[in-house]
């Protein structure tokens, strides 16, 4: 009864909902009103740096370090206190389960405490909302390439609620290939942002083999093989052929991943008849994979959308635009609602 007298009253107020994103190693509180972000804050977590990637147990900690200060900055930012708020959002999945405890478990207190209904969000969704938050906007239907560490989709969006995933990874995502092929160069965690950085002097002189995948499915392990024997291979004949040619590596490797990212992009395009072609997700950052969708775009006729950077990672601020239009569905979920670490769900 509960979830029905909050559907029926949600149009008498400003519908202001505070938003959790805790999936991975970022947390992040926003404050959504009415469509609009008023803040939008993030934690970022350092320690991972010295490990080479994200450690599970660490991102845990920190999340339940960093929640309460981060929920604070965003009301404060947002200039209202906690009586304004009338949902709450938070990311159900997927992610790191650990992390995802640290959000949900937070949500549901917060909610509890202040008699507030709940809304889950699925993180891969608010990616592609992510384009919500502010203007030009996509047209329904469009295609979302949603790119990120641990994830690699094609979505066609009917609405707001309406997806369907036509091609993903059978392997490694976009972003963990970066990071990896990162990895074997000897640069830090996040390699991603380094090798983007490297790749503006460099030259894309280095050919490496495309996957052969039917559909509109990817791959990048094999990808991520022939880069390491190369790189082998390349070290025996001469020990300091990396340093030596890094940023030229590293744009021959960002350019084997766009183009294979785009090249399924562009067959999805032609196969659904949809020219209204947005991207999303961590790797939506890359300035290589920006301009070359920018490129294709006009060349194939479509109109294309790329988030604001602040959108591209992992933010609640897609997680409360995601609420936002399930709030106006009635679309609330229970106290026992438990966090899932996989799948593409509602």
């Amino acid at each position: 009864m509960r979830q029905k007298n909050f559907a029926v009253i949600r149009h008498s107020a400003p519908i202001t909902i505070l938003a959790i994103e805790s999936s991975c190693d970022d947390t992040s509180a926003a404050v959504v009103r009415d469509g609009q972000v008023l803040s939008n804050c993030v934690a970022n977590q350092e320690a991972h740096r010295q490990y080479g990637g994200v450690v599970p147990e660490v991102a845990s900690r920190a999340h339940l370090a960093n929640i309460v200060p981060v929920v604070d900055l965003a009301l404060f930012q947002a200039g209202i206190d906690k009586k304004s708020i009338t949902a709450v959002a938070f990311t159900r999945g997927p992610g790191l389960m650990g992390s995802l405890v640290v959000g949900t478990s937070f949500a549901k207190a917060f909610a509890l405490s202040h008699g507030l209904p709940l809304i889950e969000v699925n993180h891969m969704q608010a990616h592609v909302l992510a384009h919500f938050t502010e203007s030009p906007r996509p047209e329904f239907p469009f295609l979302c390439l949603t790119v990120s560490g641990g994830h690699t989709q094609i979505v066609r969006v009917v609405d707001y609620s309406d997806m369907e995933v036509i091609g993903e990874t059978l392997d490694d995502a976009a972003g963990e290939a970066f990071d990896k092929a990162g990895k074997m160069m000897g640069l830090g965690y996040p390699a991603g942002p380094e090798i983007d950085r490297l790749a503006r002097s460099g030259n894309p002189r280095f050919e490496f083999p495309e996957p052969a995948v039917p559909g509109l499915n990817f791959s990048f392990s094999g990808l991520k093989t022939s880069i390491l024997y190369f790189l082998r291979d390349q070290t025996a004949l001469k020990p300091g052929f990396v340093d030596e040619n890094l940023a030229d590596i590293c744009a021959s490797v960002q350019q084997s991943i766009v183009r294979i990212l785009l090249k399924k992009l562009r067959k999805a395009a032609k196969q659904t008849g949809i020219w209204q072609i947005a991207l999303a997700g961590g790797v939506s950052a890359n300035s290589g994979l920006r301009t070359a969708l920018g490129v294709l775009g006009e060349k194939e006729g479509w109109q294309t959308y790329i988030p604001a950077f602040d959108y591209c990672t992992d933010n609640a601020a897609m997680i409360g635009i995601a609420g936002y239009y399930k709030y106006l569905r009635g679309e609330f979920c229970g106290q026992d609602a438990a966090p899932y670490a996989r799948g593409f769900t509602g």
